[in-house]
C-alpha cells in the first residue's frame, strides 16, 4: 500500500500530509528633446587662406537661408528620429517583453503546456503529467503525476483568511499537520503581502526522503489557493521547484484579468 493510500484510508494522503485541503480547509512606461545639431555651432579658429570676395547681397542672402533650410531640416529630423526611436525603443519594446513574459513558460520547446483546467482556472503544467482530481471538503484538489511517479504537483483553493494563516495551519495543526511527518525538517521559509511558502523534507514510508515545496498565494480574483510540488530528497531542487514556479506564475482564475 503507497502512503497516499494508506493515509487516506487512515486520516488523508501521508505524503501530503498537512494540505489537509481535501477534507479540512481547502476551498479547494522617451520623449526627445529638439537639439540644434553640433555642426551649426561656429567651427574652431584654425588657418585660413586668404579672404575672398564676399558674395554679392543677393546672393548672401540666398545662400543664408539655404542654410536656415538645412538646418531646419535636420533639427526635424532629428525630432522625427527621435519619434521613431520612442516607437521602436520604448512602448514597443516594453510591450514585446510583457507578451514574452507571458507566453515563455510553455511556449515553443517548452516542457509546460497551458491547461484550461474544468475546475476553473488556467494554468501551466508539465508536458506528460497525467492529471487525477479528488474532491475535498470544499473544493477539488488536482494532482498531476510525472510519468515515473517521483514527482507530484497539486493545486487547490484554500478557505482561511490569508496565505500565511492557510500555511500555517497546514505545517501545526496537531492532528494533520507537517510537523508530524517522520523526519520533518524545515529547508526553507519564506512570505510577501499575498503569499507565503515553505519548503521542508520529510520520510516517506514508500518512496523515501522527499522534498516538498507548498505555496499559498492570492490569485488575480482575490480568491486563495495553494500549489504544491514534490519529488525525491536526492533530486536537484530546481527540478522540484520548477513545476511550481511555472504554474504559479502562469496560473489564472476563469474571468480574471491576469494580464
Amino acid at each position: 500500500m503507497s502512503d497516499w493510500d494508506r493515509y487516506g484510508a487512515e486520516r488523508g494522503p501521508s505524503e501530503e500530509r498537512g494540505q489537509a485541503a481535501w477534507s479540512l480547509w481547502s476551498t479547494a512606461e522617451t520623449q526627445t528633446s529638439l537639439t540644434p545639431p553640433a555642426w551649426v555651432s561656429p567651427p574652431a579658429p584654425a588657418p585660413t587662406p586668404a579672404p575672398t570676395p564676399l558674395p554679392a547681397p543677393a546672393s548672401g542672402r540666398r545662400a543664408w537661408r539655404l542654410v536656415l533650410a538645412v538646418a531646419l531640416a535636420v533639427v526635424l529630423g532629428a525630432g522625427a528620429g527621435g519619434g521613431l526611436w520612442y516607437v521602436t525603443h520604448g512602448r514597443g519594446t516594453h510591450d514585446h517583453a510583457d507578451t514574452s513574459a507571458r507566453t515563455s513558460t510553455t511556449g515553443p520547446g517548452s516542457p509546460y503546456r497551458t491547461a484550461q483546467d474544468p475546475t476553473g482556472y488556467t494554468v501551466a503544467v508539465p508536458k506528460g503529467w497525467t492529471r487525477t482530481q479528488r474532491q475535498g471538503a470544499k473544493a477539488p484538489v488536482v494532482t498531476y503525476d510525472s510519468p515515473d511517479g517521483t514527482r507530484r504537483l497539486q493545486i487547490f483553493r484554500v478557505s482561511e483568511n490569508s496565505p500565511a494563516e492557510s500555511l500555517d495551519l497546514a505545517e501545526n495543526d496537531p492532528g494533520y499537520g507537517f510537523v508530524r511527518q517522520p523526519g520533518y525538517q524545515v529547508v526553507d521559509r519564506s512570505s510577501g503581502p499575498t503569499w507565503a511558502e515553505l519548503t521542508y523534507r520529510y520520510d516517506g514510508q514508500d518512496k523515501g526522503a522527499r522534498r516538498v515545496v507548498d505555496h499559498r498565494f492570492e490569485a488575480a480574483d482575490g480568491s486563495l489557493y495553494a500549489v504544491r510540488s514534490s519529488g525525491p530528497e536526492s533530486l536537484d531542487p530546481a527540478l522540484v521547484r520548477g513545476p511550481l514556479t511555472a504554474a504559479v506564475d502562469s496560473f489564472c482564475p476563469a474571468g480574471a484579468n491576469c494580464r
